[in-house]
C-alpha cells in the first residue's frame, strides 16, 4: 500500500511532454494541455500519489473533506467550483510537507433517487417503452404550456391579489423551456436510452453513477484518495453497519427517542420531508402560531352577502362558528378593534371533530390542522382521520365582510370583519386579528378604513363598523408610549398599506421592543414584562378554550414529488440534540480555541446560532433508501442522520471494505 510520501516524483516524465506540432491552428495549446494531463493523472494513478496513510513519521497530518455529493446524476459544474477549494487546499498542505488525506464519497440515501425511480416507473407504464409523450406533437405542446402558465399565474395572483402582473414566463418555462419536465428526457442527457427503463429500479442508480462520479472526478484532477471511496444505504453492508452503530450507541446513551413530534411533512408522500427530500425551503422548520378563536355573531346588517353565514348558524349555531386568526401575539389579544380578511380570498367552514365546531379559515391552513394534535395528553387529533377535514361551507371573504365577532380578552364586546388586501392566504389562515395599538400594519388598515369612508363604502362597510373602535392601549415600552405602533407610523410618517418597507421597519422595531422591553398595562398580569407574561396568557387561553396551537412550515416547503408541506404531528424517532448535557458538551467544545477552529468568524457565529436552535431532529422516515434503524426497521434512517460522522468512517473505509470497493461488495 504506497503512500505520499513513497510515490516517486514525476520530474523525468515531464520533461518528455511536448506540444504537437501537427495539431489544427488554433487548438494546438488546448490539445497539448490536455495531452500532458492525461498523462501526468496516468503517472498519478500508478505511482499512488495521493495515497495516504496514518504513519509516525513526525509529519503533521492534514485531512480535507468536501460533503460527499448526491449521486442521482452526474456530478455538474456546481460541485466543481465547490470542490477547486478543496483541491487546493490539499495540494497546498501537501506542498507545506504535511502527511494529506482527502477522500471523496457518494451519498444516496433519501427519497429523491426512490421518487425519481417511481416517476420514471409510471412515465414507462403511462406512454410506452421508450414513452410516446403527448407534448411531442407541437399543438399539443403549446395547449399544454399555455395551461400550465395559466395555472402558474392564477396562483400567484391567488397569493398575492394586489401584486400587478409582470408578464414573462414562469420561472420553470423560463429555465426548461418547456415547463414539462420527464423524468425519461431527463435521465436521456445521462444515459443510453435502451438502458434506461432499468432506472425503475432505485438500486440501480447506485451502481450506475458513483463509478462515473470516480471517473469524472479523477479527470478533474482532483487527488483524491480513491481507495476509501464508499456509497451509503443497505448496499454497502459495511458503511450500512458504520451506521447502525453509531444508532445503537445513541441510544444506548439516551439521545434517540419516541414520541410525537411537529415536523415538516408531506401528505402526498405520507412521510416527514427533511432537507434532501425537498426541491423548496431547504432549513425550513416549523413555527409555532397560537389560534385566536373568534365567535360569529348573529349577521346585524341586514346584508345579502351574509345569506350563507345565516344558513350555516341555523344549521350549526349550537356548535359554535369560529373565524381563527393565527398569532406569534397572543398577550395582545387585550387590544383587539377588529378582525382581516383578504376579500377575494378563499375561505371555508372546517368541522372540528375534537371540540365539535366550526373553524373558518383557508383550505390551506385547514389542511395542516387536520395533521396536528388538538390535545397532546389524550393524542387526539383536530379531526377523526389525520390528514382530512370536512369542509361544510366555501366563502369569498367579501362574503365574511361585516360579520360581528365576539373577540376573548377584547376590552370591545363586538367587534366587525373588515377589508385587508394585503393578506397572503399562503400564510397563516388567512383571517388576520387586529391590534392596532401594537401592529403598525393594523393601524394603519383600520385608520385608512376610518379616514375614508368612500374607500370602506367600497367594501359596504358602514361607519359603525369602523369608527366607534378606537386604539387600545395595552402595552408600554420606555421611549414608544403605550401604543407603539401609533408612535412608529408617526415617526416613519406612514400613511398607507404600500409604504411596505417602512411597515416592514415598524412592524420589526415595535415586536422586538415589545418582548423584550415591553410592560403589559391591562389583564391579569398588569406590570409583568411582556416576555414573562406571554406564555402564561397563551396557556390561560388555551384552557379556557379560546385559543389552539397551530403549527406551519416557517416558509413554503416543496417536496421532491411536488407537493406542498405541511406541518404534522407524527410518531417519529428523533435525535434529542436541544437535551442539556448534549448541547451544553458541544457548546462547550465550539467555544474552545484550543480545540476547535471554524476558521471563520461568520462560520463560527452560525455553529454557536445552531446549536442554540437545534432542539429535536425527525432522523428516521418511512420512505427512501439509507440504513434501517436497528431495533425498528419499519423506519429508515434519514439522509441528514446518517451522514453527520462519515468523516470518521474514511479512516477505516478502505480496511473494512478492500480498497476500491465502493458498494462494499461482499464478493
Amino acid at each position: 500500500m504506497s503512500s505520499t510520501k513513497d510515490a516517486q516524483p514525476p520530474t523525468t516524465d515531464m520533461s518528455k511532454l511536448s506540444v504537437n506540432p501537427s495539431a489544427p491552428k488554433g487548438t494546438a495549446k488546448r490539445d497539448a494541455l490536455r495531452e500532458n494531463e492525461i498523462k501526468v493523472q496516468e503517472m498519478w494513478e500508478r505511482d499512488n500519489v495521493f495515497e495516504s496513510d496514518a504513519s509516525d513519521d513526525g509529519r503533521e497530518k492534514f485531512i480535507v473533506t468536501f460533503p460527499f455529493p448526491y449521486s442521482n446524476g452526474h456530478l455538474h459544474i456546481g460541485h466543481a467550483f465547490s470542490l477547486t477549494k478543496s483541491v487546493f487546499r490539499a495540494q497546498f498542505e501537501r506542498n507545506m510537507g504535511k502527511n494529506v488525506l482527502f477522500p471523496f464519497a457518494f451519498h444516496c440515501t433519501g427519497m429523491p433517487i426512490q421518487a425519481a425511480a417511481n416517476k420514471l416507473k409510471t412515465e414507462i407504464e403511462s406512454f410506452g417503452n421508450p414513452p410516446k409523450f403527448p407534448e411531442e406533437d407541437p399543438a399539443v405542446r403549446a395547449q399544454m404550456e399555455a395551461e400550465m402558465e395559466a395555472a402558474a399565474e392564477a396562483k400567484a395572483a391567488k397569493q398575492n391579489p394586489d401584486s400587478k402582473a409582470k408578464g414573462g414566463k414562469t420561472k420553470l418555462v423560463s429555465k426548461t423551456g418547456t415547463g414539462i419536465v420527464r423524468q425519461w428526457n431527463i435521465l436521456i442527457k445521462m444515459v443510453p436510452a435502451e438502458e434506461i427503463p432499468q432506472f425503475v429500479d432505485p438500486y440501480h442508480w447506485l451502481k450506475y453513477f458513483p463509478p462515473i462520479g470516480v471517473d469524472h472526478m479523477k479527470n478533474f484532477g482532483s487527488g483524491v484518495d480513491w481507495r476509501r471511496s464508499f456509497i451509503t444505504t443497505c448496499v454497502n453492508p459495511y458503511y450500512d453497519a458504520f451506521i447502525r452503530w453509531q444508532f445503537n450507541v445513541l441510544r444506548e446513551k439516551g439521545k434517540v427517542l419516541f414520541g410525537k413530534r411537529n415536523n415538516v411533512f408531506s401528505l402526498l408522500d405520507g412521510q416527514v420531508c427533511a432537507d434532501h427530500d425537498r426541491s423548496e425551503g431547504e432549513g425550513v422548520g416549523a413555527q409555532e402560531y397560537v389560534l385566536i378563536k373568534l365567535k360569529v355573531l348573529d349577521p346585524d346588517h341586514g346584508q345579502d352577502r351574509h345569506n350563507k353565514m345565516k344558513a350555516l348558524l341555523d344549521k350549526y349555531g349550537d356548535k359554535g362558528i369560529y373565524l381563527v386568526p393565527a398569532t406569534l401575539r397572543p398577550e395582545t389579544m387585550y387590544g383587539q378593534t377588529n378582525c382581516f380578511v383578504l376579500p377575494e380570498g378563499d375561505y371555508g367552514a372546517f368541522y372540528i371533530d375534537a371540540t365539535d365546531e366550526i373553524f373558518i379559515m383557508s383550505e390551506r391552513s385547514a389542511r395542516g390542522l387536520s395533521c396536528q394534535l388538538y390535545s397532546e395528553e389524550k393524542n387526539q387529533y383536530f379531526t377523526k382521520e389525520f390528514g382530512k377535514i370536512e369542509c361544510l361551507e366555501k366563502f369569498k371573504g367579501d362574503e365574511l365582510l361585516g360579520l360581528p365577532l365576539s373577540a376573548p380578552n377584547a376590552t370591545y364586546d363586538k367587534v366587525y370583519t373588515l377589508p385587508l388586501l394585503t393578506i397572503s392566504m399562503n400564510k397563516g389562515t388567512g383571517v388576520v386579528t387586529s391590534v392596532p395599538s401594537d401592529a403598525p400594519d393594523d393601524y394603519v388598515a383600520l385608520k385608512t378604513l376610518q379616514d375614508k369612508p368612500d374607500y370602506a363604502a367600497k367594501f359596504d362597510i358602514t361607519p359603525d363598523m369602523v369608527d366607534p373602535f378606537q386604539v387600545v392601549p395595552i402595552i408600554e415600552i420606555e421611549g414608544y408610549g403605550d401604543a407603539s405602533a401609533v408612535f412608529m407610523c408617526e415617526k416613519l410618517k406612514i400613511k398607507s398599506s404600500k409604504d411596505k418597507a417602512k411597515l416592514t421597519q415598524a412592524k420589526d422595531e415595535t415586536y422586538l421592543k415589545g418582548f423584550t422591553m415591553g410592560v403589559m398595562k391591562v389583564g391579569p398580569y398588569a406590570g409583568q414584562k411582556v416576555s414573562d407574561a406571554k406564555p402564561k396568557i397563551k396557556e390561560e387561553m388555551i384552557a379556557a378554550g379560546q385559543a389552539h396551537l397551530y403549527f406551519e412550515p416557517e416558509s413554503r416547503v416543496m417536496s421532491r414529488t411536488n407537493d406542498e408541506c405541511v406541518v404534522a404531528a407524527t410518531d417519529q424517532w428523533y435525535l434529542a440534540y436541544g437535551e442539556e448535557s448534549w448541547s451544553e458538551a458541544v457548546k462547550k467544545h465550539v467555544l474552545d480555541d484550543e480545540k476547535f477552529n471554524a476558521y471563520d468568524p461568520i462560520a463560527q457565529g452560525k455553529y454557536e446560532y445552531t446549536i442554540g436552535w437545534l432542539k429535536e431532529w425527525a432522523c428516521t422516515r418511512q420512505f427512501g433508501l439509507g440504513t434501517y434503524l436497528p431495533w425498528d426497521t419499519q423506519w429508515v434512517i434519514e439522509s441528514l442522520s446518517d451522514s453527520t460522522i462519515y468523516m470518521a468512517y474514511y479512516t477505516i473505509a478502505h480496511v473494512l471494505q478492500g480498497e476500491n470497493n465502493l458498494n462494499g461488495d461482499l464478493s
